[in-house]
């Protein structure tokens, strides 16, 4: 069994699924759900006995204790995180706790019930935890991709909370000897991806016929990673990972958010067009840049590549195609998400900023 926190949310349900879809391996389910998470998206399996959901929060470390103690997992796969940059300006304090002091509270977790295991399974636990690009900070246009060695910069109080995080993760396998493992991810788009995020968002309100919001001039450059490689990638640093290292992962897909926005707009136009036979860019609007916006963003995922043979299966073309589709096809999932506090928070963020273009 594996035990992987944050599985109800966007990586962490696609993560599932693969997973259970490519192992009878069971999954211990371990997630708080807060807005983001979503046991919609576990639909499939809600009779699948492979598939144990315990809803809690990492930083209840005596529940973690008494699960580990109970199931007896061979690694912990960590997702759970608060992940949105935006919502980090408005209420940092959320993600000091769960990205920061969550994650202490499940090493201490992990180092406790690691130590109780002996021989061989001691020698099998891995403890895989799940990070981003952001803690590197930003690039100019010319720069090289950030690589492992690349120093730490974050900007955010999202992107310093998950810098935090990975420094205790590299503390305790330097000084305690856990058995760790940390991968970096550039921005992942596909299916079950919460709708304030960049694609999930303008496909919605392109349906919806609202603003598409843009920040700034929308030149900032991203690179995009289908979920399902990033899900791949992680699999595979887990089974053949080097402990204590680091594998940055991402798509070799570096695109500005406009170009973006427009290959969504074009994509739409063909698959389901506008009654008034108008292009969705029509609907395109300029917002004003949220604060201290990282410009761009690239990965070199060489080294997961030459260690472990990994690389992306999916190009933006091929995985923008499959995310389209499936949000059209999904429609009662996308309204359902939308319902509540989730309106008032895309208004507050996008639509009441000051010196809109």
């Amino acid at each position: 069994m594996i035990f992987v926190t944050g599985g109800a949310g966007f990586i962490g349900s696609n993560f599932v699924l693969d997973w259970l879809a490519q192992s009878d391996e069971p999954v211990l389910n371990f997630d708080k759900l807060t807005y983001a998470g979503n046991l919609n998206n576990l639909a499939s399996l809600k009779q699948d006995r492979r598939h144990f959901f315990v809803r809690g929060d990492i930083c209840d470390q005596a529940q973690v204790d008494a699960l580990l103690r109970q199931h007896r997992p061979r690694a912990i796969v960590h997702f759970a995180a608060e992940s949105h940059v935006d919502r980090s300006i408005h209420g940092p304090g959320a993600f000091i706790q769960t990205n920061i002091n969550g994650t202490f509270s499940l090493l201490e977790a992990a180092r406790a019930y690691w130590g109780t295991l002996e021989g061989e399974e001691q020698a099998a636990f891995r403890f895989l935890h799940v990070s981003t690009d952001e803690v590197y900070g930003t690039l100019g246009p010319d720069d090289a991709p950030f690589s492992e060695t690349t120093a730490y910069a974050p900007n955010s109080p999202y992107s310093a909370s998950k810098a935090a995080s990975d420094h205790l993760v590299r503390s305790y396998h330097h000084t305690y000897g856990l058995p760790t493992l940390t991968t970096n991810c550039s921005n992942n788009y596909g299916p079950y991806h919460f709708p304030e995020k960049l694609i999930p968002l303008i496909i919605a309100n392109a349906q919806a016929g609202k603003p598409l919001p843009i920040y700034g001039d929308g030149q900032q450059v991203r690179d995009w990673l289908y979920v399902s490689d990033h899900c791949a990638a992680i699999r595979r640093v887990l089974a053949a990972g080097r402990l204590g290292e680091t594998y940055n992962v991402g798509g070799w897909n570096e695109m500005a958010n406009l170009d973006v926005v427009h290959t969504l707009c074009d994509m739409l136009d063909r698959m389901k067009p506008r009654a008034d036979g108008a292009s969705y860019r029509a609907q395109i609007t300029y917002v004003k840049d949220r604060p201290g916006h990282d410009r761009r963003y690239a990965i070199d995922a060489g080294k997961l590549e030459r260690e472990l043979g990994w690389k992306p299966a999916e190009t933006f073309q091929s995985g923008i195609a499959k995310t389209v589709q499936w949000y059209l096809d999904h429609q009662d999932w996308v309204a359902d998400v939308q319902s509540g506090s989730y309106a008032s928070w895309v208004e507050t963020n996008y639509f009441n900023r000051e010196g809109t273009q």
